[in-house]
C-alpha cells in the first residue's frame, strides 16, 4: 500500500494500521480511535515508569510511526516516575478516556496485543523492571505475556469476548 511513496514510511503506516486493527479486534470493536487511545495510553504509562535505557529498548521494537507516538511528550530527565498503582490507574484512565474500573482489563489486553506484535520477551523485559504491584497490572497472574497461552491472533481472541466486556469510554 502506498501512502507517501517513501517505502520505509509506507511500511510503518501499514504496520501501525494493522496494530490498531488488531487492538480494536482484541476489544471486539471497530472503534479505531478507541484502539489508538488505549495503545497510546499504555505506551506512555509504561514508558514513564521505565528508566531511559529500558524505555529506549522497548521503543526500538515499535514501528517507526508508533515510536514517534511513544516518545511524544517524553522528558527523559524526569523518568522513571514513581507512580504507584492508584496513580498509574488514574493516569491511564484519563489518557485512554476510560473508567478507572476498566483499567486492569484494558491494560492486560493491550499488553497481550503488543506482546504478540513485537519480539518475544520485549514487553516482559520492560514490565519486569516495574514494582510488583505494577507488574501484576501489566502482567495479570504474574505470567509474562505469551507464556502458557496458545498463539492466537487478536481477532481470534476478540471472537471469544463478548461486546459487554469492552471498556466503556468516558466522555
Amino acid at each position: 500500500m502506498t501512502f507517501t511513496g517513501i517505502h520505509g514510511l509506507d511500511k510503518s503506516i501499514d504496520t501501525t494500521n494493522r496494530w490498531i486493527a488488531d487492538m480494536a479486534a482484541a476489544f471486539g470493536t471497530e472503534d479505531r480511535r478507541f484502539a489508538y487511545r488505549v495503545l497510546r495510553a499504555w505506551m506512555h504509562t509504561l514508558r514513564d515508569r521505565l528508566t531511559v535505557d529500558a524505555a529506549a529498548h522497548l521503543a526500538a521494537q515499535l514501528p517507526e510511526l508508533l515510536r514517534g507516538v511513544y516518545y511524544d511528550g517524553w522528558s527523559p530527565r524526569h523518568v522513571p516516575r514513581k507512580y504507584d498503582l492508584r496513580e498509574v490507574t488514574v493516569h491511564y484512565a484519563e489518557e485512554a478516556r476510560i473508567g478507572r474500573d476498566d483499567v486492569p482489563k484494558t491494560i492486560a489486553v493491550v499488553t497481550e496485543v503488543v506482546s504478540s506484535e513485537i519480539a518475544p520477551g520485549a514487553v516482559d523485559q520492560a514490565v519486569w523492571q516495574l514494582p510488583e504491584e505494577l507488574r501484576r497490572l501489566f502482567l495479570p497472574g504474574g505470567e509474562p505475556a505469551g507464556r502458557g497461552r496458545p498463539a492466537e491472533r487478536p481477532a481470534e481472541r476478540a471472537a471469544a469476548r463478548s461486546p459487554e466486556s469492552a471498556p466503556r469510554a468516558v466522555m
